[in-house]
């Protein structure tokens, strides 16, 4: 079951201007987010899997994205169905705040270091989902925080929430030893990006189409 409405319980000194209210319910999830596009980067996330709070703050934070975040999810089976719920949630909020696309630069591209870790991102808020996920953990790979968090989960999360934003995302690691500082990196490009492209820049749909 999935509801949307306008948001209207974001309580934040900012000013709400692209911003939406998601709530999604499944026999294995039930996910409530508030998200405004023009923020701060204050973020409140909760989704039982600390690792990911943390993720998803490096999202809210580096993208300048004000998050209120609560996910119930069923962690005693597998962390996957709240991790790829809480991507389609978050993916369908971020379709509904951007609307129409008008006047946004659409395109952005990043190389974005964190200490041994380089990652390139590159997206393209198209309307056409597609991601090409291309990173690499090291063999020791092994689960990060209590619960544990799954690595390989990151792309589920990606995959999810190309598919409901309608983002062409690319995302690839060039270097890294740390599975850590390869998956911020992620993250923190991937912000980037996003707050990069969602720079208004006139008033027309960027597009000869006139549609995205």
């Amino acid at each position: 079951m999935n509801e949307s409405k306008q948001s209207s319980n974001l309580d934040l000194n900012t000013p709400l201007i692209r911003k939406a209210y998601r709530k999604r319910q499944t026999k294995e999830t039930t996910i409530e987010l508030d998200l405004c596009l023009d923020g701060q980067g204050i973020a409140e996330i909760s989704t039982g899997l600390p690792f990911f709070d943390h993720m998803l703050n490096q999202l809210s934070k580096h993208g300048s994205f004000d998050l209120l975040l609560k996910v119930r999810g069923d962690l005693e089976v597998d962390a996957h169905h709240s991790v790829e719920d809480t991507g389609i949630a978050i993916g369908q909020a971020f379709a509904d705040a951007v609307g129409d696309k008008k006047g946004i630069q659409r395109f952005s591209s990043i190389s974005l270091p964190l200490d041994e870790a380089l990652i390139d991102v590159a997206l393209d808020v198209s309307g056409r989902p597609f991601l090409v996920y291309e990173v690499n953990f090291p063999i020791d790979t092994h689960l990060l925080g209590t619960p544990g968090f799954d690595p390989q989960l990151a792309e589920e999360f990606w995959r999810a929430f190309v598919d409901s934003a309608g983002i062409t995302l690319h995302i690839r690691s060039i270097s890294g030893r740390n599975t850590h500082h390869i998956l911020e990196a992620c993250f923190k490009a991937v912000a980037r990006t996003l707050k990069q492209a969602l720079v208004i820049e006139g008033n027309s749909i960027p597009s000869t189409k006139g549609s995205l």
